[in-house]
């Protein structure tokens, strides 16, 4: 399963280039910024201190949906590294490290009902915040979750208890997100989950709904049939452009907001994997971790290790101009995006540590000459629509 089993062959012939649609728009959204500067004053704060201000309200965004509404950080913290294949997590020092993201700001925290013991970690983690804390700092703190159910039946019955387990496991009343999974489109039954969760979100265990990795043909339908999304989760990097082509307008359109991961691809948008050459054995840096073999992957589909290397040398010298790291870049592409709400940056909570760098997010601004240096390199990949599908089609192709 999975947009893996297309042909090198298939991916050569779906040769096409991104649209125009990210670079003007990112444009536009740098020149609606600067119409909207605040005016020169006798006593004009320091250009320090702007930038501060500007950061500062830059970190947050409220996805909403009628009546429902959640304020996450814009960098969230994902926690699928907690599921094994990156380490051996150690519990007391990933609940100490989720409190040190949480201090520095970057409070909202990404999991799944299959993502090992996350959702205990962050139950851990959020009664230490209840208790050592200050209440500005808890009414902050959003735990996002998924649920990812087997192919079996909605009922009532069977929607609520699964609920109930991460509601448990997060030691929370009501989850502040509960993102909803579907494996196979020909099964309508997602419908009828969805219904069920929406009056689970009536009764108080839910805060807000939302989806991943389902795509634009599917979001309408949902849409259509009144469930109150507020937001869905889809790989989006500056080589995975495919939310820009059709998901993004259907949100903007409707309010829904999107949410990325695999923004810095696992970690090979990094300087790590500059100038290294993965063809030849041992030469480079391990490809050690799940994520970072799924996005070599998607390299390969994209344009090649070559390719590859040109886009990491132009975000090199974009990162160097502003004093930031190459993931700081990545990530600041993306949330420029039109739709755009919030990036993940996966945490190995207890073995390293990234805040430096996310916060830096915040504060960047990349200015026109920034955008057309990179696009003039992602524009020479392949068009990842046609090789892969829509957002989520890599989960479904056989």
């Amino acid at each position: 399963m999975g947009w893996t089993a297309i042909s090198t062959q298939q991916a050569f012939c779906n040769l096409q280039k991104f649209p125009p649609l990210s670079y003007a728009s990112s444009c536009r959204s740098i020149r609606s910024r600067r119409k909207c500067a605040v005016p020169i004053r006798c006593c004009s704060p320091s250009p320090a201190a702007e930038v501060a201000t500007a950061a500062k309200e830059n970190r947050r965004e409220l996805l909403k949906n009628v009546d429902d509404n959640l304020e996450i950080c814009r960098v969230l913290n994902g926690m699928w590294q907690t599921s094994g294949g990156w380490g051996r997590i150690d519990r007391n020092d990933a609940v100490e490290a989720m409190l040190n993201y949480a201090d520095a700001g970057l409070s909202t925290f990404d999991m799944a009902d299959h993502y090992g013991p996350a959702e205990g970690l962050y139950g851990i983690f959020i009664n230490r915040v209840r208790r050592e804390r200050p209440p500005e700092l808890l009414e902050t703190v959003r735990g996002l979750t998924k649920w990812v159910p087997p192919p079996v039946k909605m009922t009532r019955s069977f929607v609520s208890e699964s609920i109930d387990v991460s509601r448990r496991r997060m030691d929370v009343a009501a989850l502040d997100m509960l993102q909803f999974h579907w494996w196979d489109y020909s099964n309508p039954g997602y419908l009828d989950a969805l219904k069920h969760l929406t009056d689970l979100k009536g009764e108080g265990k839910i805060k807000t709904i939302a989806l991943t990795n389902f795509d634009t043909e599917r979001l309408r339908i949902i849409l259509e049939n009144g469930i109150p999304v507020v937001s869905n989760q889809v790989q989006h990097s500056i080589v995975d452009m495919r939310p820009q082509q059709k998901m993004a307008e259907l949100c903007q359109l409707t309010g829904v907001k999107l949410i990325t991961y695999g923004t810095v691809m696992g970690g090979l948008l990094s300087e790590k994997f500059l100038d290294t050459n993965l063809t030849i054995p041992f030469a480079g840096p391990a490809l050690n971790t799940p994520s970072l073999q799924k996005y070599k992957r998607m390299v390969d589909a994209w344009g090649g290790w070559s390719l590859f290397q040109e886009l990491l040398r132009t975000l090199k010298t974009v990162s160097n101009k502003h004093g930031v790291s190459i993931p700081t870049v990545a990530v600041r592409f993306i949330l420029d995006q039109p739709a755009v709400a919030g990036s993940m940056i996966g945490v190995r909570l207890g073995l390293s540590q990234h805040i430096k760098d996310a916060n830096a997010v915040f504060s960047l601004v990349l200015d026109e000459e920034d955008i057309s240096n990179i696009l003039q390199v992602t524009n020479k990949g392949r068009d990842l629509q046609k090789v892969i599908g829509d957002c989520g089609d890599e989960y479904r192709r056989a």
